[in-house]
């Protein structure tokens, strides 16, 4: 009698697709926009309605620059990134990014509500350049023409 020396194969291929490792990737991007959306439209909750400007190209930054919002709202209320402040407060916060070095400063972003008297945008640039804080951005709206 002749004897066979195969294997019998135990293994089969697995019909099956392990998506274990998807699904974790998928509940940790979840996770982070979950989390860095709020922080987005933070800034958005201020009421402020901002000047208009004609639509242009906006030219590259080089590497990209860490922005702080300074806002004004209607009433005249000072608010840095999205927590209210006193003017003092606000003088305090710009002396401790004027400390930091040069080539870390943050531009500053100012959000002034278009129907603000103009005396309140001057204090806060009298105090950006007391404290010799160069990088200045006005923010506006994009719109056609000249403000309604």
């Amino acid at each position: 009698m002749a004897r066979t020396f195969r294997r019998h194969r135990t293994a089969h291929p697995l019909a099956d697709l392990n998506v274990t490792n998807l699904v974790d990737l998928a509940f940790v991007l979840l996770l982070i926009f979950m989390i860095a959306t709020p922080l987005i439209n933070q800034e958005q909750t201020i009421p402020i309605n901002l000047p208009v400007e004609s639509k242009r190209d906006q030219a590259r930054a080089d590497k990209p620059p860490r922005y702080v919002a300074v806002s004004i709202d209607r009433q005249g209320r000072y608010y840095v990134d999205a927590s209210p402040v006193t003017f003092a407060e606000l003088s305090l916060r710009l002396a401790a990014l004027a400390a930091e070095p040069a080539d870390r400063q943050p531009v500053i972003r100012i959000r002034a509500d278009l129907t603000l008297q103009f005396q309140q945008v001057v204090r806060v640039m009298d105090e950006l350049t007391k404290f010799k804080l160069s990088k200045i951005q006005f923010d506006t709206q994009t719109g056609g023409g000249a403000a309604p």
